[in-house]
């Protein structure tokens, strides 16, 4: 389908409906974990009673498990979507209520690793499922929307936080309520069928090499899309990470002012979250690129370098906007540019391992840096990534706006 092809959306379907539903649930929880590490990050580290690079570096090493998340995204190529978005909705559960359990800070890493691994994992496929299983001029939509249920669980966990530390259990509360989500999809999972392209395609009967794609025209894209998504996550992973910590330590906020902040922050920036995948359908990837990453870029420089409770606020609605919104436009295109049977590989070379050099990177120097120079100053640095990624959206990538899957995907030899 090309531009202008149709003038009302194609409608969808009682289980597209059911699957929306699915795997909007699903990432709600990746939101909610993605945000509690940074809102227990303060207390962990006056128990375990780390310093500023010893913070960064736990992070950055928890975050490693984001590209062992790789091993485990290829194979949704192999297994299947279903299978493997079961396999890892269980496995984030499970380590992230064995996090609340943990005894010292090794324990509390290594959990945490493996939590991140099956949760990356779990996200990286429900985007897949989104990007086949979903008409092409709703596509940017639906995943849009999906990321956005990925915020609501920020919101939630930005809310419950600071009650939960005040409990018996403290930080741990905020882990062990982890089981809820395989209650939830215990129950939700009924009647999910597989990715009718992924049913469509013949599997060969030897498991395929972990270097497949870089045997394929495809290789160029993959080292592309990688630069990009590493370059955006550069800023977007520290931006909210690491802002409670700032804005106690160089602002004086108490945990309540920040948990408040940042609730008031991400309830004030859903509507534009849950907006910006339908905006990517109505003015095309490119454009919307444009506007999101910039729009983000601002909020990280505004919500590290102004002073006063409300402008801090008020910066960090674009700042979590722009660490939210910036998914949607790299999930969608990751998606759209490689075939069916590359999809999950390429999820996995692009977002696991060259972005996540950025992801795992990007805290551990930003910790070291805030030792001499603050929290604030070395975050405001990272604004150069997403500036950068949006820079080579325009220079490498092409429009996909409207534009079915096959079409999107051929390459030249």
């Amino acid at each position: 389908m090309t531009d202008g092809a149709q003038t009302t959306l194609t409608p969808l379907t009682p289980y597209q409906k059911r699957l929306f539903g699915f795997l909007s649930v699903a990432t709600f929880f990746e939101g909610y974990d993605f945000l509690a590490l940074s809102q227990v990050l303060p207390e962990i580290c006056k128990v375990l009673d780390l310093a500023d690079a010893e913070a960064g570096a736990l992070v950055g090493f928890i975050n490693l498990g984001t590209i062992a998340a790789f091993f485990l995204v290829r194979y949704a190529d192999r297994w299947g979507r279903k299978r493997l978005l079961t396999i890892t909705i269980g496995g984030y559960t499970l380590f992230t209520v064995a996090t609340g359990l943990s005894w010292d800070v090794w324990s509390f890493l290594i959990f945490q690793f493996f939590a991140r691994m099956f949760l990356i994992a779990e996200w990286a496929t429900s985007m897949v499922y989104a990007a086949e299983e979903f008409p092409a001029d709703r596509r940017g939509m639906v995943m849009g929307v999906i990321q956005a249920f990925s915020s609501l669980g920020s919101i939630v966990c930005a809310g419950v936080v600071p009650l939960f530390l005040k409990t018996a259990y403290g930080w741990r509360s905020v882990y062990l309520i982890g089981v809820i989500p395989l209650v939830m999809v215990a129950y939700a999972r009924r009647g999910l069928k597989e990715s009718q392209r992924f049913a469509d395609q013949e599997i060969a009967p030897e498991r395929p090499s972990i270097f497949r794609i870089w045997r394929t025209p495809y290789r160029k894209r993959v080292i592309q899309l990688g630069i990009i998504w590493g370059a955006t996550y550069v800023c977007t992973q520290v931006a909210v990470t690491f802002w409670k910590i700032f804005a106690v330590e160089e602002r004086g906020f108490t945990a309540e002012q920040v948990g408040m902040a940042i609730a008031i922050a991400a309830v004030a920036s859903m509507p534009l979250v849950f907006y910006s995948g339908r905006l990517l359908d109505q003015i095309g990837r490119r454009y919307g690129a444009l506007v999101i990453f910039s729009l983000g870029a601002l909020g990280v420089l505004g919500c590290f370098r102004l002073h006063g409770q409300w402008m801090l606020t008020f910066a960090l609605v674009f700042g979590i906007f722009g660490a939210s919104a910036v998914l949607p436009v790299l999930n969608a295109y990751t998606a759209e540019l490689f075939p069916t049977e590359l999809r999950g590989d390429a999820f996995a070379w692009c977002n696991n391992i060259i972005g996540r050099i950025g992801y795992v990177g990007s805290p551990i120097a930003v910790g070291f840096a805030a030792q001499h120079i603050g929290w604030g100053a070395a975050v405001q640095f990272t604004v150069v990534g997403p500036l950068l990624a949006v820079a080579l959206i325009f220079l490498w990538l092409p429009e996909t706006k409207n534009r079915s899957l096959e079409e999107t995907a051929k390459v030249d030899a």
